[in-house]
């Protein structure tokens, strides 16, 4: 500034305004550039949000929450899962595998390796993953469409989302195929709480294959706790059960209910152990 200041030092009062705003500006953005870097990045984020608030609201209404297809006629059940490769949150493996009513034989299974470049977002993280998920059934209807499951469990929720349009919803309207919401875990909407969520196993839950019913402080019914297993010791840990697209919430829970040997159902079971082993095998696809 100084060095400046003698150069320049005949010139009017202005030029010396000028180059010192200038200098100033300059400084200032190379100081900023990284709270410049951040702005623009929640900028695109809430851009995303905004664009997915609109798609989710219209698809949402497309929803069917009664049965489209008799529990009875479901014979092939599918199972999709992403598995990540360890240490990324973008790098995955998209699985889809098909079992058979009711003795649960895998006849259909395909893997794709994928990179999840949408942001992550709570509340629309379907955007992240249905569209790899939608790409392997796509691809099985044009080569396999014979194998076409009745029905699809996904490891994600259906109705019980802050936004009541999870991952199993999201496949199920854009696919057009019924699907069931599976989760491990539960989302804190209406008041539905862990604790709200064990009283309900423990009250109604004292055999395998028992449910009780999710019900929020509004009075709406978001899924329902489906008791799975019988371990030797400790507390059993129940699976979250929605409607995600095209089944009632009572046949998506029987039909849970009969996909189950373990405490995940077997299609969901599947399409992550067979993805995790199809990674180990092929570290390097692409």
């Amino acid at each position: 500034m100084l060095r400046h200041l003698r150069i320049h030092g005949g010139f009017s009062g202005f030029t010396f305004l000028l180059s010192a705003a200038t200098l100033s500006a300059c400084s200032a953005l190379l100081l900023n550039s990284r709270r410049t870097n951040r702005w623009k990045e929640t900028f695109r984020l809430k851009c995303c949000k905004a664009r997915w608030w609109i798609i989710q609201r219209v698809l949402r209404l497309q929803v069917c929450e009664y049965d489209l297809c008799d529990l009875e006629d479901i014979e092939l059940v599918g199972g999709v899962d992403l598995s990540f490769i360890k240490g990324s949150d973008t790098d995955a493996c998209a699985a889809l595998v098909v079992l058979r009513l009711p003795t649960l034989e895998v006849v259909y299974e395909s893997y794709k390796r994928v990179e999840l470049r949408a942001p992550y977002i709570p509340g629309f993280l379907a955007f992240r993953e249905v569209y790899c998920l939608a790409d392997l059934l796509e691809d099985l209807y044009a080569n396999m469409p014979e194998l076409m499951p009745d029905a699809i469990l996904v490891d994600g929720n259906g109705r019980l989302h802050p936004n009541r349009f999870g991952l199993a919803c999201h496949l199920g309207v854009l696919c057009g195929v019924p699907t069931v919401g599976v989760g491990k875990s539960l989302h804190y909407v209406d008041g539905l709480t862990r604790e709200r969520l064990r009283a309900v196993a423990d009250a109604e839950c004292a055999t395998v294959g028992a449910h009780g019913m999710l019900v929020g402080d509004s009075g709406a019914v978001w899924g329902t706790v489906l008791r799975t297993t019988s371990p030797a010791a400790g507390e059993f840990k129940p699976v979250v059960v929605s409607v995600g697209h095209g089944l009632s919430l009572e046949s998506a829970t029987a039909l849970v209910r009969a996909c189950c040997k373990h405490r995940v159902p077997e299609p969901i079971r599947q399409a992550d152990l067979r993805s995790r082993a199809w990674l180990r095998r092929n570290p390097t696809a692409k």
